[in-house]
């Protein structure tokens, strides 16, 4: 009988193996995962589950049971040791387990802070797991003031978070302004203003010198020579794909796991998606961390482990939750020159070009701009500059155009 082994038991590794389940797959399938939770969705982790707002069962993409019924042996507080990708093996320990095809969901991995820095002390918390986000639930207690490192989207929910508690809140971001290396000044300044309206004090191209504390972090010393007394750190400073077992197994790597446009590693007998695998996207290679990636690619691969041909066309689409605010984002921004804002009450979009051509729209509380701004790069379709900027402009003739 045919064994499908699938590592990383995240997003993608649930969504592949239920699709093998789905498309008739009637082997032996194998889901392997480092966490002790059943596989859950990360995004409600700084938000909603962080506030409160979402009990632990909501988190779990599938009930339990599901995999079970499915006949998927779930292996959950499982590491995966070594790979033999000539024998076709895996090393679970002192187990070793064969398998036909091999799929690496492993994800991604947050970056931390050297520890000469005092990046392992008590108190200092990442934001990318379950027991992250339960380790570090006690300390939001009103009056706490918590250092948040890192301007990006998590550090920013975070801050949100935080400050809807009723903490004081100190972000440092290193680079000149805060979701510098994702989205345009004009999106930045949106979130800089609706963060300090909130309290939030935001430190722009100051870095983190240190933290301070003995056995836990008590303070901070800042690149700008301030110091800091403070309960606790969140670390937000990006993430890194989870290569360490496609490195083991002697796949190609770059940025990620290299795959073909099918899913399929330098290995043909081992497949990747996810948050670990870089795929061709017109005419380049790229990577994608959404959960929306993690499905469809993962949905694709499994297809394809089963014989199909089918290539993965992304649809790039992200979100973000802030305060009373959602963000949509569709579409890449690579290589834009111009924004184009349109405002409609509490609805903000910001549009943005290269010459003539619509990469990517930002939309806060505006889910029709994005719905039409989604729809129009899906398509192709590139609305002049003008008409977009044009407040008058029938968006939803645009689409018919």
């Amino acid at each position: 009988m045919s064994h499908i082994v699938v590592i990383g038991a995240g997003q993608a590794g649930s969504s592949l193996t239920a699709k093998l389940r789905a498309l008739g797959f009637d082997g032996k399938v194998t889901l392997i995962g480092e966490e002790t939770a059943p596989p859950y969705q990360r995004p409600p982790l700084s938000k909603k589950y962080l506030l409160g707002e979402m009990e632990l069962e909501r988190l779990y993409l599938r009930p339990e049971s599901f995999y079970a019924d499915q006949n998927i042996d779930l292996r959950l507080g499982t590491t995966v040791t070594s790979i033999d990708a000539s024998a076709k093996t895996i090393g679970l320990g002192e187990e070793t387990l064969s398998y036909d095809q091999l799929a690496l969901t492993t994800g991604s991995t947050p970056r931390v802070l050297p520890a000469a820095i005092g990046g392992d002390l008590g108190g200092v918390f990442p934001v990318r797991t379950l027991a992250d986000v339960d380790a570090m639930s006690a300390a939001f207690e009103a009056g706490g003031h918590v250092l948040i490192i890192g301007g990006g989207y998590i550090g920013l929910e975070a801050a949100a978070v935080a400050a809807s508690k009723g903490l004081q809140v100190t972000l440092v971001e290193m680079a000149d302004r805060i979701l510098q290396r994702v989205a345009c000044p004009e999106t930045s300044d949106f979130f800089r203003d609706l963060h300090t309206d909130h309290g939030v004090k935001i430190l722009e191209g100051v870095g983190l010198e240190r933290l301070t504390g003995h056995d836990r972090v008590t303070g901070a010393v800042l690149s700008n020579a301030e110091t800091l007394d403070i309960d606790f750190a969140i670390v937000g400073v990006g993430i890194a794909p989870a290569t360490g077992l496609a490195e083991m197994a002697g796949l190609t790597l770059e940025n990620g796991i290299k795959t073909d446009a099918h899913g399929r590693t330098s290995d043909p007998s081992i497949w990747a998606a996810g948050d670990c695998a870089s795929f061709p996207y017109r005419g380049n290679r790229i990577r994608l961390e959404s959960v929306p990636n993690a499905i469809d690619q993962a949905e694709v691969v499994a297809a394809n482990m089963l014989g199909g041909s089918e290539d993965y066309v992304a649809k790039p689409w992200f979100w973000s939750d802030q305060y009373d605010i959602k963000l949509q984002i569709a579409g890449l921004n690579t290589g834009y020159d111009r924004i184009i804002t349109r405002k409609d009450g509490g609805a903000q979009s910001h549009w943005y070009y290269a010459g003539e051509t619509l990469l990517a729209v930002d939309a806060m509380n505006d889910p029709r701009g994005y719905m039409i701004g989604k729809r129009l790069i899906e398509a192709g379709k590139s609305p002049a500059p003008d008409v977009i900027a044009n407040p008058d402009t029938d968006m939803k003739a645009l689409l018919r155009a």
